[in-house]
């Protein structure tokens, strides 16, 4: 697999993580999802779930069972916003390593290609996903409205590599999967 296809994810979603439905999920036919939480659910410097994200869950969970993958290291954090949504969660990933990954999809029991990795990093989230053969989902990152005036550095880095690596930042699989 060349570079181009590591970084390129299954599906984009315009705007958050509060944009992936339920009928997109059937849709390609996942039964579960791994979630990263820094700007994937909560903002980085927000310690809890907003009431939006806490709906968003128990609307998700009816037809796909989730689970929280995070590189950060704060238990306190990490831990908190996962038991406020009810939900197990993985500390100090290391994404794109797939170690506590695959320990997430061991406790789902499912197979590898009916679990997405969602996240909002192409360099972390998407490539470790894809990495393990999940369907890779990348949404735009929840940004604390402190930092929002400012540019997103990271992911302009990391969308402008990918580019120059060979991946388009379009979706790569348009075929629907039923299943």
């Amino acid at each position: 697999m060349t570079w181009n296809n590591f970084l390129q994810p299954d599906l984009i979603l315009e705007g958050s993580i509060l944009n992936l439905t339920p009928d997109i999920i059937q849709q390609y036919g996942l039964k579960g999802l791994v979630l990263d939480v820094d700007e994937t659910l909560v903002p980085m410097r927000i310690g809890s779930a907003s009431p939006e994200l806490q709906q968003w869950v128990e609307q998700i969970r009816k037809c796909t069972l989730l689970c929280l993958v995070s590189n950060n290291l704060s238990e306190v954090r990490i831990g908190g916003i996962a038991r406020s949504l009810n939900l197990p969660y993985y500390l100090g990933a290391a994404k794109p390593s797939r170690r506590k990954i695959r320990a997430a999809l061991k406790a789902m029991n499912l197979p590898v290609h009916q679990v997405g990795m969602v996240g909002d990093r192409l360099f972390t989230d998407v490539l470790a996903g894809n990495r393990l053969g999940m369907f890779t989902i990348l949404v735009e990152p929840i940004i604390h409205p402190d930092v929002a005036l400012r540019s997103h550095p990271i992911r302009n880095f990391e969308v402008w590599v990918s580019e120059a690596l060979g991946a388009s930042i379009s979706p790569k699989h348009t075929k629907i999967h039923k299943g």
